[in-house]
């Protein structure tokens, strides 16, 4: 397999999984962003553990939908991660969804 067949096959990859997120973002209320993942999910519950400089996030997701070119089946009914980064949550309001319905990918 040449570079060129390889980086073929991983922007096929990445459209897909755009085209995947399009068609059910609508399903979901919240996107959660973790250093190492995109969700969507409809229920999650951040807590704050530690103390002081040992502080560190425990984030419980439910019906979640995870944002990963890798990963052979996208949906999970639970997750839960455990990090010392950085973590964002977003109620997703109905109407900010706006997808683009054509197939090219943003960015």
């Amino acid at each position: 397999m040449s570079a060129e067949d390889l980086e073929r096959y991983e922007t096929e990859q990445e459209l897909a999984l755009y085209r995947e997120y399009r068609d059910v973002v609508g399903l979901f209320s919240h996107v959660v962003e973790t250093e190492r993942r995109f969700y969507l999910c409809n229920d999650v519950d951040l807590q704050v553990r530690g103390e002081g400089s040992e502080v560190f996030f425990d984030v419980r997701m439910t019906d979640a939908w995870v944002w990963d070119v890798y990963r052979p089946a996208r949906f999970v009914k639970k997750v839960r991660v455990i990090t010392f980064k950085d973590v964002n949550v977003e109620e997703i309001a109905k109407s900010d969804i706006e997808i683009p319905k054509g197939d090219t990918f943003p960015g």
